[in-house]
């Protein structure tokens, strides 16, 4: 199996085992109780949850006057009119499409994707409901899914949505002309069928394996199994047929052609400016807004946190919060409740070695080298409390496949035992050990810091002396894909792709991205990712997880942490703490990929 990454923009951008079979049984029930932050949820069978799953019950709270586009606000609502929505995108990047499948590194303008239905969303615990699919299911292999459509969805012009509207956005994706900037998405692992050959030319579109059974079924083929398939369809918001033939794939940047099946419409877009969007009437799906109105608007970065203290906004990203906010917001009350967690992509930063020279050939090195980092010190000194939790493992808490507490003994920092195994490694107090350089990619300076500082236990605690060198992007990169590689020992992040182990593992497979490999560790990962059994996956997972961490072929540092801000008037049940112990705004964020839009509301307090 072949595994590829691109670099990838998230403020989805930016997907444990989730897995999203669904071939029988009855919903799974939802947790009793939620784990310490440092544990992982117990994923239930996605086999289960994903078939025959009901809509999303409506709130429950006591009605009030107010009913809007068929659904009525909760009692502690603020009226309908003050159920608006505001936040900053940065005015200095420019961008083409608010559609992911048009385009994602050109995708802008804060909210995007909330214009049309993708077939599956997310809740708050990263776990599959219905979208435009109310049902799914896949062959014994996991190379044929069937979709099953809401019949009821239709497009803001009265038209019904179809099977054709996402075969036609499939093949417009796959387009060789098209030149999609997330084409290796839909490739290995789990590649749709004829894929690359439609991008190349190779085949015509209509070979694609997408195809529409009826009106109301959609089947996606894939060339080796894949029952992480529909993770990765989450991205499936799909173009309209008819306005895609007519308009072109950039009809939505327009509300004069812009058409929509998702909870909203697009009301307005002033290049620059701002975004707006308003409540969609005619929305018949199962993810109904309360608020009825989105106003996305254009400013310097540089100004969006005394903007958001002066209630030009509702919320803001944890990324536009420095150390002097950060100070601000330590020493404010009202600020400081404010601050809200999320794992945002699931971003782990750590350590690697090229494993396959000297001196990083050595087990006991790496071993070494695992004890001597402090993380409580690093994140509470440098990193920040608020924007990082520490690493002991590569999935982080929260992460389906994460076994974190179990693994939390193996690289933990100890002194006396990192001296005795670089001793035993043939270095003692460091002796004849090489200078080496440590390579970042392009880091800000905190990490930058927090490098430097790893840098000075190392001389401290070991006697190894240790450069720190911040490298361009594109020199890091050619460097660490060099074969072999050109690096021998290096500080780097990732996160996901798509919401499956196979996606984050992989990137540690033998040939992948580092020079690290392990048969008994590939093997794991490929029968796991070709696998339908969900809990025997997972467990598969996890003992690979644990043979990289033995290994040390990566020294995990510490979990980063998206600490934003959000007024208390924002409230709704996806944005309460979840399993992992993360609150407000989860990943996806605020999209018809998520299930907030149907949970999220003001109330009434902004009013008082």
């Amino acid at each position: 199996m072949t595994y590829t990454r691109s670099s990838a923009r998230w403020a989805l951008v930016v997907v444990a085992t989730w897995l999203i079979t669904a071939c029988g049984g009855a919903p799974a029930a939802a947790p009793t109780a939620a784990p310490a932050a440092t544990e992982a949820p117990t994923a239930p069978s996605v086999i289960e949850a994903a078939t025959a799953v009901p809509a999303p019950a409506e709130p429950t709270a006591a009605p009030v006057a107010a009913t809007l586009n068929g659904i009525t606000l909760p009692a502690d609502a603020a009226p309908a009119d003050q159920q608006v929505y505001r936040t900053f995108f940065n005015a200095t990047t420019t961008f083409t499409t608010v559609d992911f499948l048009v385009s994602v590194y050109e995708e802008g303008g804060a909210v995007t994707n909330i214009l049309s239905e993708p077939l599956i969303r997310l809740d708050n615990n990263f776990m599959p409901m219905p979208a435009a699919a109310l049902t799914w299911e896949a062959n014994a292999d996991g190379t044929e899914w069937t979709f099953h459509l809401d019949p009821n969805l239709k497009w803001s012009d009265g038209t019904p949505v179809t099977a054709a509207d996402y075969v036609t956005t499939f093949q417009y994706a796959a387009d060789k002309e098209h030149a999609w900037d997330f084409f290796w998405f839909f490739q290995a692992p789990g590649e749709i069928k004829n894929w690359s050959k439609v991008g190349t030319g190779e085949l015509k579109n209509d070979q694609l394996g997408v195809v529409a059974k009826d009106a109301n079924t959609v089947v996606f083929t894939t060339e080796t199994p894949a029952p992480f398939l529909p993770a990765k369809l989450l991205y499936s918001t799909p173009l309209q047929k008819a306005a895609f033939e007519k308009n072109g794939p950039l009809y939505n940047n327009d509300p004069k052609t812009s058409v929509s099946s998702g909870p909203y419409i697009l009301k307005e877009w002033t290049k620059g400016e701002k975004l707006v969007y308003e409540a969609n009437p005619t929305y018949t799906g199962s993810n109904k807004p309360y608020i009825q109105r989105v106003e996305c608007i254009a400013a310097k970065p540089e100004t969006f946190f005394a903007g958001y203290r002066n209630g030009d906004v509702d919320s803001l990203g944890g990324e536009y919060i420095g150390a002097a906010e950060t100070q601000i917001i330590a020493a404010d009350a009202d600020l400081a409740k404010q601050v809200t967690k999320n794992a945002n992509d699931f971003r782990t930063d750590y350590l690697f070695f090229d494993t396959k020279t000297k001196p990083f050939n050595n087990l006991k090195v790496r071993q070494a080298f695992s004890h001597i980092v402090d993380r409580d010190s690093l994140i509470a000194n440098i990193i920040g409390p608020n924007q990082a939790i520490p690493a002991y493992s590569f999935l982080m808490p929260g992460f389906h496949a994460s076994n974190s507490k179990e693994l939390s003994t193996i690289q933990n920092f100890d002194v006396e035992a990192a001296k005795k195994l670089l001793a035993e490694a043939g270095y003692p107090d460091g002796k004849g050990f090489p200078k080496i350089t440590l390579w970042l990619r392009n880091e800000a300076q905190v990490r930058q810091d927090a490098a430097a500082a790893i840098a000075a236990s190392l001389k401290q605690n070991l006697g190894i002396d240790v450069e720190v060198s911040n490298k361009e992007q594109k020199t890091f990169m050619e460097a660490l894909n060099a074969k072999p590689t050109k690096i021998q020992f290096g500080m780097v992040s990732y996160g996901i792709d798509f919401f499956d182990a196979s996606n984050m593992l992989g990137v540690w497979h033998s040939g992948a991205r580092h020079n690290w490999g392990n048969a008994d560790f590939d093997k794991l990962v490929d029968d796991a990712s070709a696998s339908t059994d969900t809990a025997g996956r997972l467990k598969q997972f996890q003992d690979a997880e644990k043979m990289l961490v033995s290994d040390v072929g990566g020294l995990f540092l510490f979990h980063r942490v998206n600490s934003g801000l959000l007024k208390p008037y924002v409230v709704g049940k996806a944005l309460e703490p979840n399993n992992a112990g993360f609150n407000g705004i989860q990943w996806p964020g605020f999209s018809a990929y998520s299930n907030v839009p149907g949970s999220m509301y003001i109330n009434n307090t902004k009013t008082k």
